[in-house]
């Protein structure tokens, strides 16, 4: 098995599922006590919160990329960013190394395929719904339509993930609202929705939109990362 290396922290509401899911997959996988070789770098989620804030981009990608190169010195031979929104520097981070790095987008790329569905609604940070970054990522080589919720729909989702997501807060009626955007870009004709952000499917799953494909992004990061690992 490969070392995994994790940029994390960002949150780490959802870089602690990260580890989970990967340890989780490989004790399944392989059996008995096994779990997955990590090295993982956590930030202070203010500090890159400020950064994105003040669109400082190529500040966070800096800051990133040693990030990155510091993971492949301690010896990971695969790399995840923990979080969607980041990947708008990935470009910055995959040339500071010379190990494999798993790209969020492809992995929910390739659910999307294997669900066989031709429109998806997308949910996530403003940067993430609103920059094509992750969008063009998706539908590149792909007949694919990526959809975004209306523009006061954005402004909800946005400010459930940074005034509560990140710091841990679960609250109901803010499911309900998700549970509202995601009823919206359904009748304006999603066959699936994306948890674009990694600490959205912490608090809606599967279970609470029925038959609409969900596609949770860190599970399917975290388990790309495992497949990396394990491949010969």
């Amino acid at each position: 098995m490969k070392t995994i290396g994790l940029l994390g922290g960002m949150s780490w509401e959802s870089s602690v599922e990260y580890e989970r899911i990967i340890n989780s997959e490989a004790r399944r996988r392989l059996g008995g006590a096994h779990s997955a070789r990590l090295v993982v770098i956590s930030y202070d989620f203010a500090d890159i919160e400020h950064l994105q804030s003040q669109g400082r981009w190529e500040e966070a990608a800096d800051l990133l990329a040693e990030g990155a190169t510091r993971l492949e010195r301690a010896g990971a031979e695969v790399i995840l960013l923990c979080t969607n929104t980041m990947h708008r520097v990935a470009d910055a981070i995959e040339r500071a190394v010379s190990v494999t790095f798993v790209h969020i987008a492809d992995a929910t790329g390739v659910a999307i395929d294997r669900a066989g569905i031709a429109t998806v609604g997308l949910l996530g940070t403003r940067y993430t719904m609103e920059d094509g970054f992750y969008r063009d990522r998706l539908q590149q080589g792909r007949d694919l339509r990526v959809m975004v919720p209306t523009s006061g729909d954005r402004d909800i989702v946005h400010r459930v993930i940074y005034d509560e997501l990140v710091r841990g807060e679960l609250n109901p009626r803010s499911r309900q609202s998700y549970l509202g955007v995601i009823d919206r870009l359904r009748a304006a004709g999603a066959q699936g929705v994306i948890a674009g952000c990694t600490e959205i499917e912490l608090l809606v799953t599967q279970a609470d939109i029925g038959d609409l494909a969900w596609f949770p992004t860190t599970r399917l990061h975290a388990v790309a990362g495992l497949d990396a690992a394990l491949a010969p």
